[in-house]
């Protein structure tokens, strides 16, 4: 390991993981020691969900130690010059509808370390072939891009943006017993439980509406026809209209970087290049908390966990995967509809019975010829991406856990059938296979990056049916990834709900 000091923070950083140990002291492998003999926490996990657990723990006054493997914090909010010297590319993340509508975000207030949202005019556009676009707007009665089916869009999603601050209280953390507002999830809920293409097939009149709500629900990376996936349609489509889909000026990194800054400002410390393979290898603490998924939980703590915990750990199941490609382009991506240039995130993937299909071949364990691709063009807003004149693009599509093939081909002409000429435009691409999304994310274990499925079997019981649900038989080990509630995304709040359990149960 090399020493790695990120100027965004002053905690300290050592090198790599303890060799042996001298006095209680932890000596890494450069002969350079951690601050303590001992801890009140030690956080294994740098990622947004770690970081805002260290950040919870340390902000009670408690003694924090943050442990990352890879050479810089963030996780899945890292960002990193993938093609070309002055292209910055998000590595995984890079449009963050949670970020504003998170309660930890909130209590933060990063903009005072300079942090920069930066909103794109439409927070998505979903094209077709006709040359036109439907457009996720700002405000849900302007949906005009949808015809016939405006209003519809307006008396479905209008309440919920009403009630977004509660919609989110509700479901950015460990299901509430009893629900904090009954009547407002219970209205959620009747056309949540449904499956995403029914409910756009019962609301919307037109194809229009129907592929754009369809695109939204298939976040969930599960086959759109099935039980709830209406859900996270509803919610990433309020969370759309109520906060926006914004991206972070400079990069995702830039956040897990002010996340960092803001961790070592309470005194916390922070080693980078240290891979943990058993939790033996770490510095005596009064609580653990670990951002990994149940496999990585099972190899660190071996033994010291009950065997019949150990059997339900197991049979945590990982949902598909993705095959990410970035582009450094010689302009902007030439969309022939021109609300997607108005757009941050732009759906490619055609009309409802396209994206059903294309979901059903992945959950039948087929890569899809025509593949559903989740773009963001974030230099069109942030022109810090990328040297003058020149772009940036993200972009992935759905495929099933742990495949090999190469979809950068289906991926780019799903990209051209929208934005003719847009290969003529490509200066250099880098495409993300199995390796290397598992080898820049432990947790994504068969490029799943939701950290486990996110079904109804799952949803609400993630990892295992426990309460709450970030604790283990083991009073001092919590788990604080996205396998735990409330699921995948960039909002910290799984980091949150296991500090605060550690800190009512031992701390």
């Amino acid at each position: 390991h090399t020493a790695v000091t990120n100027p965004a923070f002053t905690g300290r950083t050592v090198r790599g993981p303890p060799a042996r140990r001298e006095g209680g002291t932890a000596v890494g492998t450069g002969g350079e020691r951690v601050a303590r003999a001992r801890y009140d926490a030690v956080v294994v996990g740098a990622g947004p969900n770690g970081l805002a657990a260290a950040i919870t723990l340390a902000k009670t006054g408690r003694s924090v130690l943050l442990v990352e493997s890879a050479a810089t914090v963030g996780g899945g909010a890292r960002s990193a010059e993938l093609t070309l010297p002055g292209f910055v590319h998000d590595v995984c993340s890079a449009a963050h509808p949670m970020v504003l509508a998170s309660p930890f975000f909130a209590r933060l207030g990063l903009d005072r370390d300079g942090l920069e949202l930066v909103q794109p005019p439409a927070p998505l556009a979903h094209p077709f072939d006709d040359g036109t676009a439907a457009v996720l707007e700002r405000d849900p009665a302007a949906m005009a891009t949808l015809g016939v089916d405006a209003a519809a869009w307006r008396s479905l999603f209008a309440p919920l943006v009403a009630d977004a601050d509660k919609l989110v209280r509700s479901f950015l953390g460990p299901p509430p017993i009893p629900p904090r507002h009954p009547l407002t999830m219970a209205r959620f809920g009747v056309s949540a439980v449904r499956s995403v293409a029914r409910l756009a097939t019962s609301r919307f009149a037109g194809a229009r509406a129907r592929a754009l709500l369809a695109g939204i629900g298939a976040h969930a990376i599960l086959p759109l026809t099935a039980p709830a996936t209406a859900g996270f349609g509803l919610l990433l489509g309020t969370l759309g209209h109520a906060y926006g889909w914004p991206v972070v000026r400079g990069g995702s990194q830039q956040l897990s970087d002010a996340l960092a800054k803001r961790f070592a400002d309470l005194g916390g410390e922070v080693v980078t290049g240290w891979h943990v393979g058993s939790l033996d290898e770490l510095p005596p603490s009064g609580a653990v908390v670990l951002d990994v998924t149940p496999r990585q939980l099972l190899a660190m703590a071996g033994r010291r966990l009950p065997s019949g915990y150990r059997r339900r750990l197991s049979r945590f199941r990982y949902g598909p995967g993705v095959f990410k490609v970035d582009w450094a382009l010689d302009g902007p991506v030439p969309w022939t509809a021109e609300g997607c240039s108005r757009a941050g995130t732009v759906h490619l993937g055609g009309t409802l019975p396209e994206l059903v299909a294309s979901e059903a071949a992945v959950a039948a364990g087929r890569a899809p010829a025509r593949p559903f691709v989740l773009a963001v063009q974030a230099s069109r807003f942030d022109p810090t991406r990328a040297p003058a004149g020149s772009h940036t693009l993200w972009g992935y599509c759905h495929v099933p856990n742990g495949c090999d093939i190469d979809m950068t081909d289906a991926i780019e002409r799903q990209v051209e059938r929208f934005a003719p000429g847009f290969s003529d435009r490509v200066l250099a691409r880098s495409a993300m296979g199995p390796a290397a999304m598992e080898a820049h994310d432990g947790n994504y274990v068969g490029r799943d990056i939701n950290g486990g499925m996110s079904d109804l079997r799952q949803l609400f019981s993630r990892p295992t049916p426990r309460w709450p649900p970030y604790t283990t038989p083991d009073r001092r080990l919590y788990l604080c990834s996205s396998s735990t509630p409330p699921g995948g995304g960039v909002h910290g709040m799984c980091g949150v709900g296991a500090a605060r359990a550690a800190l009512r149960r031992v701390l």
